[in-house]
């Protein structure tokens, strides 16, 4: 049975297979191993002419199957991808695994779900014909393997240390290990070692979940919500200035997030122009709505100002960045709270 890791390898070598059946929890793998096949197919000819995409809930297996046996536009395979086939219902799952009979040699297929029933007809036919491919979680040397191959990704080495120093921290949420990666990249500069120290410094106490929960507060203007999070990551001893830089990237992932829906972007991929992983797109699209171009523009100015603040003033931190906190969660008229504003005072 191949692995995601040898979906994703073939995949980016130009080599692709009729039908992937996709399922587990590991959704960052799965979204990686998908997003290599749909980079494949598009190298193929007539980028995004030949790619359609399903979602289970409520979906009959009839169009998908039609798609994939409607031949490719100036190219030679077209790409059906359905997420989610785990919420279709039992029977239109069993005329998905009749199409896996007999599938046609024009089209990838490839069905995503966290978890499906092993006595179907659809796993017994994907595990007999070789297209079940299982999203593990990845425990013990696979996880070490997994953050090492992610540092090697970004043109670093990673010492062991500071392996175990980043599981100690995040746990195996590889979702969390790619955020915290990526910060930790940009942490120590291109091509530098990460050490335990790195990792101390930049991810331990760092919470991502409590920082989108202050970035929704925002976007709700709820004040007790926003203070209760920053409380807590305060709580944690961590810089008022470095919270500062997150929830700024958090709020430009936002706004990435909202101009690529507006440019008419599916939510995948504009969570993928944003910098996000795909799987995050369904909370980055809610979060999009709750925030105006106006909104956003005045959130920036706030941190901006709080910035500069953080930096000279001799007021407590802590002060500084819960009264930003109340500011920005604040109901009001942007323009005129714009005026008012200021850290310094």
């Amino acid at each position: 049975m191949p692995t995601l890791h040898d979906v994703t390898t073939r995949a980016s070598e130009g080599s692709i297979d009729l039908v992937y059946v996709l399922v587990g929890p590991e959704r960052l793998l799965i979204e990686r191993a998908v997003d290599a096949l749909r980079a494949a197919v598009d190298d193929m000819g007539a980028p995004g002419f030949n790619v359609d995409v399903f979602v289970g809930k409520g979906l009959e297996a009839g169009p998908v199957i039609s798609a994939a046996r409607t031949l490719p536009m100036m190219a030679d395979v077209r790409l059906v991808l359905v997420r989610h086939v785990d919420a279709m219902t039992p029977s239109e799952q069993t005329s998905l695994a009749d199409y896996l009979d007999d599938p046609a040699d024009t089209a990838c297929v490839v069905l995503t779900a966290e978890k499906l029933d092993g006595r179907s007809k659809l796993v017994k036919s994907a595990k007999k014909r070789g297209f079940l491919v299982e999203a593990k979680p990845l425990r013990g040397r696979e996880l070490r393997e997994f953050i090492r191959a992610e540092a090697s990704a970004r043109d670093h080495h990673i010492a062991p240390q500071a392996v175990e120093t980043l599981l100690d921290a995040v746990g195996d949420d590889l979702a969390a290990i790619d955020d915290s990666m990526e910060r930790l990249s940009l942490f120590v500069g291109a091509g530098q070692r990460i050490d335990a120290q790195a990792v101390m410094q930049c991810v331990t106490r760092i919470r991502v979940e409590s920082i989108w929960s202050l970035v929704d507060a925002i976007g709700l203007k709820d004040r007790r919500k926003g203070i209760a999070a920053a409380q807590s990551l305060l709580d944690d001893r961590e810089p008022p200035l470095r919270l500062l830089a997150m929830v700024a990237r958090q709020l430009r992932i936002v706004a990435k997030m909202r101009e690529a829906l507006s440019q008419g972007l599916r939510p995948q991929e504009a969570a993928k122009r944003a910098g996000a992983p795909p799987f995050k797109a369904s909370d980055l699209t809610e979060s999009a709505r709750r925030f105006t171009a106006e909104s956003l523009g005045w959130a920036f100015a706030v941190i901006a100002e709080t910035d500069r603040a953080l930096k000279g003033s001799k007021r407590p931190a802590d002060t500084i960045f819960q009264e930003a906190v109340l500011e920005l969660c604040a109901d009001r008229s942007h323009a005129h709270a714009r005026d008012r504003y200021s850290p310094l005072t």
